[in-house]
């Protein structure tokens, strides 16, 4: 969805008002962060995507990778992720979805976090992707309206 359609679905839906609230989606940055205390923010993403190859392990790898990056994108830490599965379970053979869970999962142990659980449904088409929890300091999160020209670009798997 481009982000003037999705700026058209959200208009007229209120802000959230919470002083604890550190990102929303004002800044259309990949994550959400939410002030615990005033050493440790939270990071809230979800992410998921069609199959980009053929190899399922693969598949899940990449988009495990592409969900967690969001964390890291805003400065923090991934501490644990839940699966978010559609998939043509009457279709497709689950060994298939096996092997994305399993590729997910080692990426998921590979960035330090946990694999909690997750949510599955059927569909037409497999998606996959994750839901990451992550921590921060409320001082150092990085957002999309902090960048300057000059600015250092880093770029990760």
């Amino acid at each position: 969805m481009s982000p003037t359609a999705l700026s058209e679905a959200l208009e007229g839906l209120p802000p959230p008002t919470d002083p604890n609230l550190i990102v929303g989606i004002e800044t259309a940055d990949d994550a959400a962060v939410y002030r615990l205390s005033d050493d440790i923010a939270m990071i809230n993403t979800v992410d998921f995507i069609t199959p980009p190859v053929d190899d399922p392990y693969w598949f899940g790898q990449i988009s495990a990778a592409n969900s967690i990056s969001d964390v890291y994108s805003m400065g923090g830490r991934p501490i644990t992720a839940l699966n978010v599965v559609m998939y043509p379970s009457k279709h497709l053979d689950m060994g298939i979805l096996r092997d994305i869970l399993r590729g997910g999962h080692d990426k998921v142990v590979e960035a330090g976090a946990c694999l909690v659980g997750g949510h599955t449904v059927d569909d037409e088409e497999p998606k996959y992707g994750l839901c990451v929890n992550g921590v921060v300091h409320p001082d150092k999160v990085i957002t999309n309206a902090g960048s300057q020209p000059g600015d250092t670009l880093i770029l990760t798997k």
